[in-house]
């Protein structure tokens, strides 16, 4: 059977170049940054480039101008309120409009990664749908459990507090390989557990929402540190180093070898 890496390094000659997209406070981009500083320390090289960081947000709340200012890098904000604002279209993809407009917004960033020749694109905590192809997404939850009628079962913005709601006794993190979908696409990596810890019994949480949010919150900022900020970088410079390879039908494999359940480092070596 036939694999394509991701990314064949070989046949590029050069490092992988990634586009880093970011909404918020940015914490995953500044440990891919991180991760490729020390790579370049330890190796005299990183086998990927962050070349830029797009926004999708100009009102100030972004970390993005100031990781990039501070990494000498580029930085490009879009905002996508103003975007969907002035053309009075209400942001989401759930209809045609939506979709459509999604579209739009999008081609200016896919101009953006055709002028920079950009390999990957990094969504660390980019709070936007995109339509945009060859991305990789980290999402707080272990996509390989599924439904029983075999549908990711924690997807989606709520996902930490799906997960602690049903039961759920660890949380993971996980990295994909966007597609059309909502944290659908082809499963990467999954990261180490973290337990879960609440400030009461379950069921007694359960009675009030706005208890769980928080706690799904604090559960959520813990998985980050063992999850997100490590499984992120690892993806990437995986795929940089030419490691991860997709058959014809979007099946995953690491060196070669098929990781249906998404690739874990402490089980894989």
């Amino acid at each position: 059977m036939d694999l394509i890496p991701i990314f064949d390094p070989r046949r590029a000659g050069r490092p992988m170049r990634v586009a880093a997209f970011m909404s918020g406070s940015g914490t995953n981009i500044v440990k891919l940054l991180q991760a490729e500083g020390v790579l370049k320390a330890a190796e005299g090289s990183s086998p990927f480039q962050v070349v830029f960081i797009f926004s999708d947000r100009s009102d100030g709340l972004c970390q993005g101008e100031r990781i990039a200012c501070e990494k000498g890098i580029p930085y490009i904000s879009y905002d996508i309120r103003a975007f969907h604002r002035i053309r009075s279209v209400k942001r989401t993809v759930s209809d045609p409009e939506g979709l459509e407009a999604r579209r739009e917004f999008d081609r200016t960033a896919e101009q953006l990664i055709r002028s920079f020749d950009i390999d990957v694109v990094a969504l660390g905590g980019y709070m936007s749908y995109t339509t945009l192809q060859r991305c990789i997404n980290v999402h707080p939850a272990d996509l390989s459990i599924l439904t029983p009628e075999g549908r990711r079962k924690y997807v989606g913005d709520h996902a930490v507090a799906d997960a602690i709601a049903a039961g759920e006794r660890v949380l993971r993190s996980s990295t994909i390989w966007t597609d059309k979908g909502v944290d659908t696409g082809p499963l990467l990596m999954v990261s180490e557990p973290v337990q879960v810890d609440l400030p009461e019994p379950l069921n007694e949480l359960l009675k009030n929402r706005e208890r769980l949010t928080k706690a799904a919150e604090l559960n959520q900022q813990r998985l980050k540190e063992v999850g997100d900020w490590r499984i992120f970088p690892r993806t990437v410079e995986m795929i940089a180093r030419g490691r991860f390879a997709l058959d014809p039908d979007g099946r995953v494999y690491v060196d070669g070898r098929p990781v249906p359940n998404g690739y874990r480092e402490s089980e894989n070596g």
